[in-house]
């Protein structure tokens, strides 16, 4: 017995295994959605998604966080049929005919009142303890914002108006404990909160929570909203993904997409930019695009002669054609991938799953 297979055996803690074989690293599981520029956001990848371990959507009202969140759990039930979702809830703003509306399978969301964090952290270690590895769960907390402490429950109680030290301490608490289950056991758990401003001369958006969700989590959006109008009506909101932590994405970069009033989500809102920046869209006269490919022979991009309205680049038809071509998604993973290295012209190598990806 050599001495690697001796310090396996050694120990007293099961699933030991070499870093280059680990499950933990080498097996995490990716939950794409239909729309491109979430996937972008999440992984880097045009064609990524939804990755396992803690995401956290932060942002003031009425920035599309549960909405999200409710596109990644459709996302998650559309690849396993047979997954179970546990919806923690304190702030009661979601029902069961909203998330029908969304094709979500209600039967299949335990919805989980909450009260306080300490009540969250008890029950949720419990259900953690009894999923393995394989079993397919989704958890969703709306909102560790918005989220008390049980001191601060009891202070209320007793007509007590100090101020509560604890609440941190706690949320650190249940981090801690989570944390290593969501890894191990790969499961997804997107956590909405607020975040508030700075009295800086430039103000900058703060997670509240403490430093522990910071640290636990594998991802962090800051959502920022504007109008989109025609005129002078507005039309819809374009909703930006700004990366405040990512463990794939680079940091400070921006996804922004669009949701129209009476549509909903434009599903390639957002790929444009992208697309003109990359030279695979061109703007030939004001109002009008034009798609342009890759010569392989000449290493240069030959621009279509159709030209397309605005408008018609929200289509399949527009877009298809270019998510298929591997310099469109290497540009992605080049422009927006974290510690990603090229190890041939054909494939990368990325450094989270030790796999190379063509």
């Amino acid at each position: 017995m050599n001495l690697l297979e001796k310090m396996k055996k050694a120990g007293s803690i099961t699933g030991i295994q070499t870093l280059a074989e680990s499950s933990l690293f080498n097996m995490r599981d990716t939950i794409p959605t239909d729309i491109p520029i979430i996937n972008m956001a999440f992984s880097g990848y045009l064609d990524g998604g939804i990755s396992t371990g803690l995401t956290v959507f932060s942002g003031e009202s009425k920035t599309f966080k549960t909405m999200l969140s409710l596109y990644c759990l459709k996302a998650y039930q559309d690849k396993y049929p047979e997954s179970v979702c546990l919806f923690y809830d304190c702030e009661f703003g979601v029902t069961p005919e909203y998330l029908t509306s969304f094709g979500l399978d209600v039967d299949r969301i335990l919805h989980i009142p909450v009260e306080h964090v300490e009540q969250l952290k008890f029950d949720i270690v419990k259900r953690m303890e009894d999923v393995k590895r394989g079993d397919r769960v989704f958890v969703l907390l709306d909102s560790l914002g918005n989220l008390a402490s049980k001191k601060e429950v009891d202070d209320a109680l007793d007509a007590k108006s100090v101020a509560d030290m604890s609440r941190a301490k706690a949320i650190r608490s249940l981090l801690r404990i989570t944390t290593p289950h969501l890894t191990a056991k790969d499961i997804p758990f997107i956590m909405i909160n607020h975040v508030y401003k700075t009295q800086e001369l430039y103000s900058k958006d703060v997670i509240p929570g403490g430093t522990a969700v910071t640290y636990s989590a594998n991802t962090i959006f800051v959502i920022s909203k504007a109008q989109e109008k025609t005129g002078t009506d507005v039309t819809g909101y374009k909703f930006t993904l700004n990366i405040n932590k990512s463990r794939f994405v680079k940091e400070k970069s921006k996804f922004p997409f669009v949701v129209d009033m009476d549509t909903g989500i434009k599903k390639y809102s957002g790929l444009l930019e992208v697309a003109l920046e990359s030279g695979h869209v061109v703007k030939p006269s004001n109002g009008w695009y034009s798609r342009a490919f890759l010569d392989e022979s000449t290493g240069e991009m030959v621009v279509e002669e159709e030209k397309h309205r605005a408008k018609d680049t929200n289509e399949d038809s527009f877009w298809l054609d270019i998510m298929n071509k591997k310099d469109f998604k290497d540009f992605i993973s080049d422009r927006y991938r974290y510690g990603s290295i090229r190890q041939k012209d054909d494939d990368w190598l990325d450094p989270h799953t030790g796999e190379l990806v063509e």
